[in-house]
């Protein structure tokens, strides 16, 4: 067997994949223990707060070890794969394999490969371990003498020699003690599954239904923090256990759908919300998308209605520059942009997300078509990049694809307006003075009236529907 120095492990650290975040999920390893990889070779897909990204190597190399399994939640800087660079083979298996039964200390004798790193990373490791079988990670020899001198600190503070380090201080990160300390949970009575004994957020959840009913029967000594309330509850825990577990599904809000959660709280709660409506005849505009769809130089581009309202928002935004535009609080001054990077929700698996087309406002028509296109087909795929979903102006969200008339949308943060478009019907309609069979939708404008005022909204509103009432304008206004 190879025998492998310090030196020639290379550790890939989870990199910050986009602007500002902090943590991203293993979704999916490509690699195991063994293989052999080269530069830019993907080795992992992960999933941050903005969108799924899949990540190379950076350097060639037989893998050793990967630190997390899949559906662990890492933070940015954190060890995710050892590599050797030296040629040798990797003897060491993944975390994720590692045996059950070492909850004990490991002793000098505990299986190890050989040539594995004697000192590891700071522990940065954030929240979300995958479910499995295996309750406790087994602990590793070099960490040993820091949990011993744990207890030498708690023994001096505290008095109580015999308590050992899990009892007296556990292992968890400050907001996983909020949140036990939110749910009522004593961190002494959680077995933590996280890397080298640490207390993770899933741990918490996991122990709080379990201890909610214990604190009827719980002894004196115990820590009693749960409202009075499951004294008079008549059920048992354990029935009362599997009775919820049938009933109920509980879903971690983790990666997209978490951000997304924040996000709207945040604007709903910081921006005051103004939504305004219109129905509009657009029996001339589905006409006129049947048109490009015959033309050449449409010629293999997604040609629909959302095309031409996205067109018809870009020029109303041209006659009405100040509404695009976002709010600094920090500064107490408002931000004119002098160009309208388009948002377009999208529904995805992963939950809802906003990529933007940049410069929208400088493209041509068929520009806008290809750019649409690319932008739907990326985000189906979950293959949106953080960067597309950063420094949207103005975002339509259409909603009408779900049957839907319209709706009340919440802005994206840092944004000043937001059109949802509804379902396209055929309805009655008095059109030139007669009662005819036409083409209609309803139209909303959600602005932030702190930028916006009425006559803004109503006119940018107005000249849309305009628009799309009359498409010739698309030429004459634009």
């Amino acid at each position: 067997m190879t025998t492998m120095t310090e030196a020639s492990v290379r550790e890939f650290k989870m990199p910050d994949v986009g602007e500002g975040l902090t943590e991203a999920e293993i979704l999916k390893w490509y690699v195991k223990a063994g293989d052999t990889v080269t530069d830019g070779q993907v080795v992992c897909e992960v999933e941050t707060a903005k969108a799924a990204v899949e990540l190379p190597i950076p350097y060639d190399g037989v893998v050793r070890e990967l630190r997390f399994p899949e559906g662990t939640t890492v933070d940015v800087g954190t060890s995710i794969i050892a590599v050797d660079v030296s040629g040798g083979t990797a003897a060491a298996p993944p975390v994720a394999e590692q045996p059950a039964e070492a909850a004990a200390p490991v002793t000098p004798a505990a299986p190890e490969a050989p040539g594995v790193p004697q000192k590891r990373q700071p522990v940065l490791v954030g929240y979300g371990v995958a479910t499995s079988s295996t309750k406790r990670r087994p602990r590793k020899g070099p960490d040993v003498p820091v949990q011993q001198a744990s207890v030498a600190i708690q023994t001096e503070l505290n008095g109580h020699g015999a308590a050992p380090v899990v009892e007296s201080r556990p292992l968890a990160k400050p907001p996983v003690r909020k949140l036990a300390k939110d749910l009522g949970v004593d961190l002494t009575t959680v077995v933590p599954t996280g890397p080298d004994g640490i207390i993770t957020r899933e741990d918490v959840h996991a122990a709080a239904p379990a201890e909610a009913p214990a604190s009827v029967s719980a002894p004196a000594s115990a820590p009693v923090t749960q409202a009075p309330a499951p004294v008079t509850a008549p059920v048992p825990a354990a029935p009362a256990a599997s009775y919820d577990a049938v009933r109920e599904t509980r879903v971690p809000v983790k990666g997209v759908r978490k951000a997304t959660a924040l996000a709207m709280v945040g604007s709903a709660f910081t921006a005051p919300h103004v939504t305004e409506f219109v129905t509009v005849d657009v029996t001339r505009t589905m006409k006129l998308v049947e048109e490009l769809k015959q033309d050449k130089e449409f010629a293999g581009l997604r040609v629909n209605p959302l095309l031409l309202i996205a067109r018809a928002l870009l020029v109303a935004i041209k006659r009405h520059p100040d509404i695009n535009a976002s709010w600094d609080e920090a500064n107490q001054e408002i931000v004119l942009k002098h160009y309208v990077n388009l948002g377009i929700a999208a529904a995805t698996p992963r939950g809802l997300i906003v990529p933007n087309i940049k410069d929208a406002d400088a493209k041509t028509l068929p520009q806008l078509a290809e750019a649409l296109g690319e932008l739907v087909a990326t985000a189906k795929d979950g293959r949106t990049s953080p960067g597309a979903m950063q420094g949207g102006t103005v975002t339509i969200t259409n909603v009408g694809v779900f049957g839907v008339d319209t709706g009340t949308p919440i802005l994206p943060p840092g944004e000043s307006a937001i059109l949802a478009v509804g379902a396209i019907r055929l309805q009655p309609w008095v059109h030139k003075g007669k009662v005819k069979a036409r083409q209609v939708t309803t139209l909303a404008l959600s602005f932030d009236h702190r930028l916006v005022d009425g006559e803004l909204g109503s006119k940018v509103l107005a000249d849309v529907a305009a628009i799309l009432e009359q498409p010739k304008k698309l030429i004459t206004w634009a």
